[in-house]
């Protein structure tokens, strides 16, 4: 299903020797297990039990060795890291450990990602705004935008309500990247219902989005439901709505061009040797797009995990091109 959680890089323990399964210049923390969503289509609150959250003190010490370790970017997750705290009797608590983790030595990134559309606080979007280190990238997974389908896969809201939250926090926190993903043919999703995701998309012109096709898992409530969508149709749709996106994001990213933006490198490209590649604060790893590098200044050669300048000269659906500058100038 789409909503499955990455596992944190490893379990906290000071007397165990730790491995990190990333590249040694971010890691993942696991900030919380278990959910206590409703979501139709979801099987995690029976796998895994209720929300339960770790304390701050476990997860600043861990986030601490990790910088000692090199680690330059900390990426935060759970199944709703939103929720982060309040079972603890915290509010606001996902502020405050973003605040803690962004006065690290050593860290020069914090990603939140899985946050839940009705629990993103003032407080919360406030630190993203106030601190460097915390990075402007709301990883935001919506599922839909149809009133009816929305309230089929037990999550509530409507169209409207998004486009206020969407809003909100494009002008609480100025050049934030909105991250979210949605599925189509969810039982009892129409071709007027699709139209109306489809139409929400263009008008709020996410940054990055993904698309999953509904598929049926037994024990799940959706698995019961009727009206059930040609996986035939469900793909088609999943399509139109990328060939949107896509169009969105190519616009989006030819705007960039002629910016000079701080980087984090990450090494030779996985689409060819002859290019490296990094990601800006705006790019997470793995799901979204990165920066193709194409030159640098004669004799400098970065190292994973340095932090550098590109000049953007080329901009595609999903990836940028550019080349490294020494000058630190309108750095963004």
């Amino acid at each position: 299903m789409p909503l499955g959680n990455q596992s944190a890089t490893y379990l906290y323990d000071e007397s165990t020797p730790r491995v990190l399964a990333t590249p040694g210049h971010y890691a993942y923390i696991k900030i919380a297990e278990g959910c206590d969503r409703p979501c139709a289509f979801c099987f995690i609150p029976q796998m895994r039990g209720h929300f339960r959250s770790r304390r701050l003190g476990s997860i600043v010490a861990e986030a601490q060795q990790l910088a000692e370790e090199g680690v330059k970017e900390l990426i935060l997750v759970a199944q709703d890291s939103s929720r982060y705290g309040e079972d603890l009797g915290k509010q606001d608590a996902l502020a405050r450990l973003l605040r803690e983790l962004s006065h690290l030595d050593g860290i020069e990134w914090v990603r939140v990602m899985y946050t839940y559309p009705t629990h993103i606080s003032d407080g919360f979007l406030d630190v993203l705004a106030e601190k460097q280190k915390a990075v402007k990238y709301l990883d935001l997974p919506l599922q839909h935008a149809a009133q009816k389908i929305l309230k089929l896969m037990k999550r509530g809201g409507s169209r409207a309500s998004l486009e206020r939250l969407i809003e909100r926090v494009r002008q609480r926190v100025p050049g934030i990247a909105v991250r979210t993903t949605f599925i189509t043919g969810f039982p009892g999703e129409t071709e007027n219902d699709f139209e109306e995701l489809l139409t929400f998309v263009r008008q709020v012109e996410f940054d990055r989005v993904g698309v999953f096709t509904y598929s049926d898992e037994e024990g799940t409530p959706a698995y019961d439901l009727p009206d059930k969508v040609d996986p035939r149709i469900a793909r088609r749709r999943r399509g139109r709505l990328m060939k949107e996106q896509s169009r969105i994001s190519r616009r989006r990213n030819k705007s960039r061009v002629g910016e000079t933006v701080r980087v984090l490198f990450e090494g030779e490209s996985k689409e060819s040797e002859l290019l490296w590649q990094g990601r800006m604060e705006t790019q997470a790893p793995d799901i979204d797009g990165c920066v193709l590098i194409n030159d640098a200044p004669k004799g400098f050669t970065p190292q994973p995990g340095d932090f550098v300048n590109v000049l953007i000269e080329e901009a595609h659906e999903y990836d940028l091109i550019g080349q490294i500058r020494l000058a630190s100038k309108s750095v963004r």
